[in-house]
């Protein structure tokens, strides 16, 4: 089997993913970071009445024309309690901020326009136009609006305005599950003391960190030993468990020692591709299980995360119905890059931004992708096409982004 280039490797696991069709009803003390499963209409309208912006008084304009001049003030109206009669010729109304804008006033002039004169009343130093500080009815929204749409993630803001509308709660599709599965006899968990011949598994922490920021519940395997029978047994808690994706870490290709490629065929799955003109990142397997995506990632760390932002990432966007966030940006080179072969490369890179504006992109000497500690301060990787020339710094490029500049 060739090497599959990195975009049609990316279509071929999107083709044919529908959104999770599950719909929940989470409240809104828990829907940060939930997708809407569908649009959401206003049932109210917000103000429902038309409210004082400020604090000052409710009048009519046209009795203020000639200011400054005094007004009687017949009633007060606190927000939540709204003055119930009507202003009349050369009256005012004490007003604050949120209250209902008595009947018969269309103005609010603000307290610092105003005095108070020994006579009592008010008195209104400036004239002011028609609806001068006042929130009409249905400003922010009025009912029937449809002011959220399906696929949209659930942020602080939309989350705001659902309150505003006065839904406690609100449809999302179910989280995709994601099931990790470590395999190898060189790796022992975080915590327990390695063998002589041992490595202390790293990469499922970063993946599962990677697709629970994404929106994905995740399920953790533990780490299968070097044996075809183990290895099926945790595919079948899968199954069983009804997960979206399984992702496993190393043992994908074909060596003596690498299994997992055979247990998951054993266990019915159809293999799509398994080698990917990428670096790092190799040895990546995709492949099907009915509703189930097989994604075998490498055993090395950093090839295990860049692929997980590459691939993983947009298919879980993808199963939650929304649109994947682009991380491609512009940049350009902070160093001199040398030529490049066959494969697509991925190099990790510090970056900064310049006065003007632009991304600067400065890849690390050293790329290998074993080494977590240069993934752990990377900003971006910087993509380097098959084939390319050495490249000056200075030089446009394309970039992942990572995380923000400092």
């Amino acid at each position: 089997m060739s090497l599959l280039p990195v975009d049609e490797a990316r279509a071929r696991i999107l083709t044919d993913v529908e959104p999770i069709a599950d719909i929940e009803q989470a409240p809104l003390a828990l829907a940060i970071g939930r997708t809407l499963a569908s649009d959401v209409t206003a049932i109210r309208s917000q103000p429902p009445f038309p409210a004082s912006a400020m604090d000052g008084y409710a009048v009519r304009s046209s009795d203020i024309a000639d200011a400054p001049c005094d007004l009687e003030v017949i009633g007060e109206a606190p927000a939540g309690h709204g003055y119930t009669g009507t202003v009349g010729p050369n009256q005012a109304v004490r007003i604050f901020t949120g209250a209902p804008v008595p009947d018969g006033a269309d103005s609010i002039v603000i307290q610092e326009d105003t005095e108070t004169p020994e006579s009592g009343g008010v008195r209104i130093l400036a004239p002011v136009q028609a609806g001068n500080y006042v929130r009409p009815q249905g400003l922010d929204f009025a009912r029937d609006d449809r002011v959220l749409r399906a696929g949209q993630i659930l942020d602080a803001g939309r989350i705001t305005v659902a309150a505003a509308m006065n839904y406690p709660d609100l449809p999302v599709r179910r989280r995709p599950h994601v099931a990790i599965l470590a395999t190898g006899d060189e790796l022992v968990a975080p915590g327990e003391q390695p063998g002589m011949d041992q490595i202390i598994a790293s990469n499922g922490f970063g993946v599962r960190a990677i697709a629970e920021k994404d929106g994905a519940t995740v399920t953790d395997l533990g780490i299968a030993q070097d044996r075809q029978a183990l290895i099926e047994s945790a595919i079948d808690r899968t199954v069983a468990e009804k997960a979206d994706i399984l992702v496993t870490l190393g043992g994908a290709s074909v060596g003596k020692h690498d299994l997992v490629q055979a247990a998951l065929v054993a266990r019915g799955m159809k293999l799509d591709f398994w080698r990917i003109a990428m670096r790092p990142g190799k040895p990546l397997m995709y492949g099907r299980m009915d509703n189930l995506h097989v994604l075998g990632l490498p055993g090395n760390p950093v090839s295990s995360l860049v692929c997980s932002h590459l691939f993983l990432r947009p298919l879980i966007a993808r199963l939650s119905g929304t649109e994947e966030t682009d991380p491609h940006r512009d940049a350009v080179l902070g160093c001199d890059v040398g030529a490049n072969d066959r494969r697509q490369d991925y190099l990790r890179s510090k970056l900064q931004r310049r006065d003007d504006g632009m991304l600067v992109a400065t890849p690390f000497e050293k790329q290998d992708s074993s080494m977590t500690r240069t993934f752990a301060e990377s900003d971006c990787l910087v993509i380097r096409a098959p084939h390319a020339a050495a490249a000056p710094a200075g030089e446009a490029c394309r970039i992942v982004l990572l995380r923000d500049p400092a």
